[in-house]
This record gives structure tokens, C-alpha cells and sequence, in this order.
């Protein structure tokens, strides 16, 4: 991951001078994700189906994402983005006789992610086609919480990290419309881990107002020590913010 951080920043390094903002802009928005859950959770050896066994994905789910952006005419200067993402999902499920980390039968489980993206990036781009290029650092914390149904045993499935990670943006505004349709995403792949996250949106501009609607795949493949999350999580998102 070092080497994809130096890979990464002296390639922005080579493309800052190509464009910068004519003036300090300054966003924020909030969205709502109506996403499913997928995968598998690890953790000393043993191994669980979040969806088929857990039943994460059909029981409750509460999904936030936050984010504020600042760019500015300074060359040289990256511009910044703070992106907040929270993923709470709960279910009943049954993990059988066999049982999952010394917890059998019918379980109650309970995920949380949380993350904490900074972004520093560059406007390659900047007119009716707009393209930013950039390094995240992901402050990435997960929790599975599996407890089984008469409380005489708990698994607990931890990861903690902050990942560096690659992102790029693009957008394609519809002159004198307000109308734009746009892709960004953060990727990362090493020594048998990998994150991808990735959205692709419509969106329309009225004043200082920005709405947006689309969809968001984020998959999660990440060890950390004897605990392993393997998920994906992806559907629907709409959001709304301001900008200056």
C-alpha cells in the first residue's frame, strides 16, 4: 500500500498544473442508500454467509453518507473532500448445529461500518466535462456482532484500518440545463485485500442546489489478524446539497 501511495501521489504531482478552479468553491451534501448486503464474515477459522445464514440483508438497515468538499485557484494545491459513510444492519438468522465461532442455532446479529474518507485531488477537467483525480486515506472500522438466541454466547468479527486508496471523478453537465450525468469511485487492491467503491448518478442544479439520484457498490474484502470481512453491499441512493 506504500508503494501505491507514492505510485499514486507523483501522478498527481504531474498532473496538477493541467487545471484549477477559477475561484474558492465550497459544498456539502447529505444522501440516503437503500443498499443489500452479501458475503461472508471470518473469524478464527470459522465462516458465515452474512445473507444466507445471518439473514443481514432482510431485516432492518440504516445507511448514511456526508460529505463536504473545498476547491480553490491555488496551483499546486490539491483540493479536499471529507466523505462520511455509515452502513447498521441487523437480523435474525440460524447458523445451524455447527454453529459459528462457538455460537449456534437461531442468532441475533448486528453490523456496523463506519467510515471516514479525506480525499486530496485535482480538477483535470474543468467545463462541460469534468474529471478529478486523487488518493484517498480511508479510516475503515467494522464490527459483526453475532449473539445466539438464549444469551449464553457471543462472536464478536473486528476490522480496523485506514487503507489508501485511489479515486477518480467524472461528470458531464448538459449546458444551460442544470441536468449533468457523473461516475466517482475509490479503488484499492493489495497482497490479497481489496476495496472498491464506486457510484454512478444523475443530477440536477437549481441555484445553489444540487439533488442527485443513483446507484452505489461498495465491496469490502479486508483481514485483520484472524477476522475477515468479505462483503458486498450495493442499491439505490438519493441525495441533496448546497454548493458555492
Amino acid at each position: 500500500m506504500r508503494k501505491l501511495m507514492l505510485a499514486v501521489g507523483g501522478s498527481l504531482f504531474l498532473v496538477a498544473p493541467v487545471s484549477q478552479a477559477d475561484v474558492v468553491g465550497l459544498g456539502a451534501s447529505v444522501s440516503y442508500w437503500d443498499s443489500d448486503l452479501s458475503g461472508q464474515a471470518a473469524t478464527n477459522n470459522d465462516l458465515v454467509d452474512v445473507e444466507n445464514d445471518l439473514n443481514l440483508d432482510n431485516d432492518a438497515n440504516a445507511n448514511a453518507n456526508a460529505s463536504l468538499y473545498l476547491e480553490h485557484p491555488v496551483p499546486l494545491l490539491p483540493n479536499v473532500r471529507l466523505n462520511y459513510t455509515l452502513v447498521e444492519q441487523s437480523g435474525r438468522g440460524d447458523v445451524g448445529l455447527a454453529g459459528f465461532d462457538g455460537v449456534t442455532g437461531d442468532v441475533q446479529s448486528d453490523l456496523d461500518l463506519e467510515q471516514l474518507d479525506l480525499t486530496l485531488y485535482y480538477e483535470v477537467l474543468d467545463n462541460w466535462v469534468n474529471l478529478d483525480l486523487g488518493l484517498t486515506a480511508r479510516d475503515l472500522t467494522g464490527d459483526l456482532i453475532v449473539r445466539q438466541a438464549n444469551g449464553l454466547a457471543t462472536s464478536e468479527t473486528s476490522i480496523d484500518g485506514v487503507i489508501p486508496m485511489g479515486y477518480l471523478a467524472a461528470r458531464f453537465d448538459l449546458p444551460l440545463t442544470g441536468v449533468s450525468v457523473g461516475a466517482e469511485g475509490n479503488f484499492i487492491s493489495f497482497d490479497g485485500d481489496s476495496l472498491h467503491d464506486f457510484n454512478a448518478y444523475g443530477q440536477y442544479e437549481i441555484s445553489l442546489i444540487q439533488f442527485r439520484a443513483g446507484y452505489r457498490q461498495m465491496s469490502i474484502d479486508y483481514e485483520d489478524g484472524n477476522d475477515r470481512l468479505d462483503v458486498e453491499i450495493g442499491g439505490p441512493f438519493v441525495s441533496a446539497g448546497v454548493s458555492f
